[in-house]
This record gives structure tokens, sequence and C-alpha cells, in this order.
């Protein structure tokens, strides 16, 4: 499964181009993907080879999305995404960093293990130039890579089953009725249009609905909000919400 920038659309962003942290153990691809962000005028602010080093570039140069191959030495890409996004706080310098999984493994245990630890999407290393510059720029503009649908499936078959493991990490309670009915419908993959239609809303109020939940919560985009969903027992696998 190759995650395609455009199965989630976003707004323009900012106006000024993304700053980038490649962080890959080849230097082959790190050239690649310098190369190709560069010619479209993304800035790559560093390169790196391993997830030590990863998370020292972050913390200097304060990118607005990292490019983390998960299998490196010292420390994958995988922990390195949860210490950089556990340590790096959106209030430090105006947002963390957007972090995009990179591998050569299409395994959907990778893809659900990356949306656990915090990452806004997932692309294997032969995406095309296009797709690579999208994702970046989509993942900086604030919206997940990969369609609520697809991060619905990966976590119905990866999220904790037993009660000891799903531990509630986020207080719902700070979620009103309607954004608690809100976050349930979200996480069964529905879209703004089909949640509107659902809950006989506007789109507009809808966006309002998911904006606050994000902002409750201290979630970065959908995909984020639906593991939630479903790793606090919000739902359950198989699409159903608790009452």
């Amino acid at each position: 499964m190759t995650a395609d920038p455009g199965l989630v659309t976003g707004g323009s962003g900012p106006a000024t181009p993304p700053r980038v942290v490649i962080a890959d153990d080849q230097a082959l691809v790190r050239t690649g993907f310098s190369m190709i962000l560069a010619a479209d005028g993304i800035e790559v602010v560093a390169e790196v080879a391993d997830g030590a080093q990863a998370i020292d570039a972050v913390r200097r140069t304060r990118p607005d999305v990292v490019l983390m191959d998960i299998r490196m030495p010292e420390i994958d890409g995988l922990e390195a995404t949860r210490r950089i996004l556990s340590s790096v706080k959106p209030d430090d310098s105006g947002a963390a960093p957007r972090i995009i999984i990179l591998t050569t493994y299409d395994l959907d245990r990778y893809v659900y293990a990356a949306l656990a630890a915090g990452a806004s999407g997932f692309l294997l290393k032969d995406v095309s130039p296009e797709h690579l510059v999208a994702a970046v720029r989509l993942v900086r503009s604030g919206d997940a890579l990969l369609a609520p649908s697809i991060t619905r499936r990966l976590v119905e078959r990866f999220a904790p089953r037993d009660e000891q493991a799903a531990i509630l990490h986020r207080d719902l309670s700070a979620l009103t009725p309607r954004e608690l009915e809100v976050l349930q419908l979200l996480a069964r993959g529905l879209s703004n249009a089909e949640l509107a239609e659902t809950l006989h809303l506007s789109e507009t109020t809808v966006k309002t609905h998911v904006t606050r939940i994000l902002s409750k919560l201290d979630l970065r985009d959908r995909a984020q909000a639906i593991v939630v969903a479903y790793e606090s027992r919000l739902v359950t696998p198989g699409g159903h919400p608790q009452r």
C-alpha cells in the first residue's frame, strides 16, 4: 500500500516554503530527496544518517517537516519520531514538526506504528518526485497524508485489544457531548461532508468541531484523532461507538 498525497486534501498552508530535515542512513536517498525538494523551492536544512542525529537536527533547526526513515542505526525512525514529538512542544516556536515516515517495507504494521508514534504520514521510498513534494507541502499545511478510511482499517487491525493495554492516555472529558459524537463518526472514516449530512450540520460547523477536538486533545491531524478514538475505546474495532 503506497500512501497517496491526493487522498487527503488541505488548504494552501503558509506562503513560505517548508523547511525540511531528511533522516536516512542511505546517502543516495538523502541526496536524491534533497535534490527533488530543492528543485521545487523547498529548503533542506539538514541531512542526517540516524535517529539520534535526527533528534539533534530537529532541536537545532526547528524544521516544518521531517522525512524519517524507519530502519536506521543507533535509534530507529519510529523511536526518533516519538522522542521528537514528545520533546518539541507546539508552543516552543510556533508548531511541532510534522513527520513523514519513509520505508522500503510496505507493511501495515509499520504504518500503524508510525501513526501511533505521532507521524502525519507514510511514504515508500520509491515515491515519485511529484508525490514527495506534494506530501511535504500537504503535511506542512496541517493535514494527514493517509485517508481516514485507511487509517481506520489500520487501527482496527493493530490497536490494543485488551483493556489494560487500552488505558486512556488523553482526557476525553475535555470534549463536549457533540465533540465526542463528531470524534466517534470521524473515527469511522467519515469526511467533513459526510459528518455534516449525518449530524444535520453545515460543513463549516463540522470543521469548527474537528478543529476544537484536535486542539483540546493536542492532536496534529485527523489520522491521529482516529488512533486516539480507538486506543481510548471511544470506538471499538468493527466501527461501533461505545455508549
